[in-house]
């Protein structure tokens, strides 16, 4: 028998059973016995039988398809969160379509595709959106959730981390080690996770009287952070101290200072990222850094978003999640190393702002 000929009602002859429970078995959602299931995977197998999802989404409206829509997966942190996610959604029975867009303001490249596809949900990772463009989204009613990212729109569900607590507590560590020269590498401009932690940064260092000492772009990606990081060191009198806004950043700039200027970190110059990537903890970087909650991250949008899919009478939710400071060797150590808590830290931070 052709393989692409093998029908349902093939599938269903072989197994014994109907036409109906050959459907429901490669229904996720739907009741089936598990023997009745077993028998018609059988069949199936034996066949070369695969139901056809077109086919079916058109009988049933859904395509349980959700679009990701992202500018890059260089960065480990969202490799990792779309794994976190792409395993939930299995779960549930959908699969995901990823969507590439520019970095600057690059939503607007891939509305339409989107559109076109027939999506039932959308889970935007590190893409900078405006309220006029969140609006779009909400006005052609495709659930979507915002990760790691905040967009200044109440009709959206938004998923991130407090990136400011991170960057004070970055800045006032780094101080409270003795550096002065403390210089920021940013990552793409005008992004909200770059605008909340650096202002945090330099709050933190304005915490012990100090302002940065300079600032380079380094776009969230490993050989622009590298380039950034030839500039800081090109002139004297150069930084003593890093604090890069993702660990990525922060991985290129100890490679560059160790392989290029021969410097020692933390000995010459100690560096902090943000993020706690699975590479920061290898011996080679052992970086200090910022830890978000990528899965409990991902977990909670991919609820939220299945929640709107599903039509749950739930309104959209700003969700920002702690970050906590991991230690590593990255960083010089202090006689009069503190050992106070990013909370601790941050709280004494708002009750002075007050």
């Amino acid at each position: 028998m052709n393989r692409k000929s093998v029908t349902s009602r093939d599938v269903a002859k072989l197994a014994g059973v109907s036409q109906s429970a050959v459907s429901r078995s490669f229904s996720p959602d739907a009741k089936v016995a598990e023997k009745t299931r077993k028998k018609v995977m059988a069949a199936a197998r034996e066949l070369g039988y695969r139901p056809n999802s077109i086919a079916r989404s058109l009988i049933t409206r859904s395509s349980r398809t959700i679009a990701v829509v992202t500018y890059s997966l260089e960065n480990p942190f969202y490799s990792f969160m779309l794994e976190k996610a792409s395993r939930y959604f299995q779960q549930q029975g959908y699969h995901l379509q990823l969507f590439f867009a520019p970095s600057d303001n690059g939503f607007d490249t891939v509305i339409d595709d989107i559109i076109r596809s027939q999506v039932e949900g959308v889970l935007m990772l590190a893409i900078t959106l405006d309220s006029t463009q969140a609006k779009e989204v909400a006005d052609f009613g495709i659930p979507c959730v915002v990760i790691n990212r905040t967009v200044n729109f109440d009709g959206i569900s938004q998923v991130g981390s407090d990136n400011h607590s991170g960057g004070y507590w970055a800045g006032h560590y780094l101080a409270s080690l003795g550096h002065r020269r403390i210089a920021y590498i940013a990552g793409l401009p005008n992004s909200s996770t770059d605008l909340q932690r650096k202002a945090g940064f330099l709050e933190g260092l304005a915490k012990d009287g100090l302002t940065c000492h300079a600032v380079e772009i380094g776009n969230y990606r490993y050989a622009d952070a590298c380039h950034a990081t030839r500039r800081l060191f090109a002139s004297l009198p150069s930084p003593d101290a890093l604090f890069c806004a993702n660990d990525l950043m922060a991985i290129a700039a100890i490679d560059t200072l160790r392989h290029e200027f021969g410097l020692s970190v933390p000995e010459d110059v100690s560096i902090i990222g943000f993020d706690d990537v699975p590479m920061a903890a290898w011996p080679s970087h052992s970086l200090t850094t910022l830890k978000q909650p990528v899965e409990f991250m991902a977990s909670k949008a991919t609820e939220l978003l299945m929640a709107q899919i599903n039509q749950v009478d739930t309104a959209p939710e700003n969700i920002m999640l702690p970050v906590t400071p991991m230690l590593r060797s990255s960083t010089r150590r202090s006689i009069h190393h503190s050992k106070k808590s990013l909370k601790e830290l941050s709280d004494a931070h708002h009750r002075s702002a007050r």
